[in-house]
């Protein structure tokens, strides 16, 4: 890293330590680009393809009625590759951040590889599910079910109807009371920090507007850090920016707070 930019990650790092040593509650939003330091692929490519496969097939309900034994097969690669990765010191570093704020503290993901929890993580919102559980196409039971191998097309214990992977696909809504609850927590945020998502995929990427807050309703906008690689959808939104790997910048910052 050249010295300018060594510089400005430094301020903006110094700029993000003083909001939120000014903040009473904070909320963050994180993505693929948190897990993907610790190993876990992305899926969706450039070119539209989730491991070669389209998302139409593997990661819609029209996809897992078409052919359920394909999503599957997909899904049970994915739960493989969770099982051989661990948290990065950017999960580890929010955990501190939890430890500081409490229930004032509330990390809202996109990912769905229980990474935040395994870090120790306690008030997380999977708004797009998880990859440890299961719903019943049938009785519409959620279970946890770790990351064992269910097989090729599993079952029901309770009453034999297929299984589906508790995950929110395209075209479907995200569970009502745990994106009740992330609105709630961006909205009463003095601080947001979104990290390793590009904020282009909704509703999800509305927790920002939402954490800036309309003047009527929210007074004092909430101030939104940006932890990214690169310029995003976000950097626009963005009150701070501070561009590098998360697992090394979020570090950084609970060095300055004295974490």
């Amino acid at each position: 890293m050249s010295d300018t930019a060594d510089r400005v990650l430094n301020e903006a790092l110094d700029r993000a330590a003083g909001a939120l040593k000014a903040a009473k509650s904070v909320a963050v939003l994180t993505g693929a680009g948190v897990s993907a330091e610790s190993g876990v692929p992305t899926f969706r490519a450039s070119d539209g393809l989730w491991e070669g496969h389209r998302i139409e097939d593997v990661a819609t309900p029209t996809g897992f009625r078409k052919d359920p034994g394909l999503v599957w097969k997909f899904y049970n690669a994915r739960r493989a590759n969770v099982r051989t990765v661990r948290p990065n010191p950017g999960h580890l570093a929010l955990v501190k951040l939890e430890q500081r704020w409490g229930d004032k503290f509330t990390l809202v993901t996109q990912n769905v590889d229980g990474l935040h929890r395994f870090a120790g993580s306690k008030k997380v919102l999977e708004i797009h599910g998880s990859l440890y559980r299961t719903r019943c196409t049938g009785c519409k039971k959620i279970e946890d079910r770790g990351l064992l191998d269910l097989g090729d097309l599993p079952a029901c214990p309770t009453c034999t109807a297929m299984l589906r992977p508790d995950i929110v696909w395209f075209h479907e809504a995200l569970p009502e009371g745990v994106w009740e609850a992330a609105m709630f927590a961006a909205h009463e945020a003095d601080v947001l920090l979104v990290a390793g998502t590009s904020a282009v995929v909704y509703p999800a990427a509305s927790l920002i507007p939402i954490a800036k807050g309309d003047r009527s309703l929210k007074p004092v906008p909430g101030t939104v850090i940006e932890f990214n690689l690169t310029q995003t959808e976000a950097s626009s939104q963005a009150d701070i920016c501070v561009f590098g790997p998360s697992g090394q910048t979020l570090p950084r910052l609970c060095e300055r707070l004295g974490l």
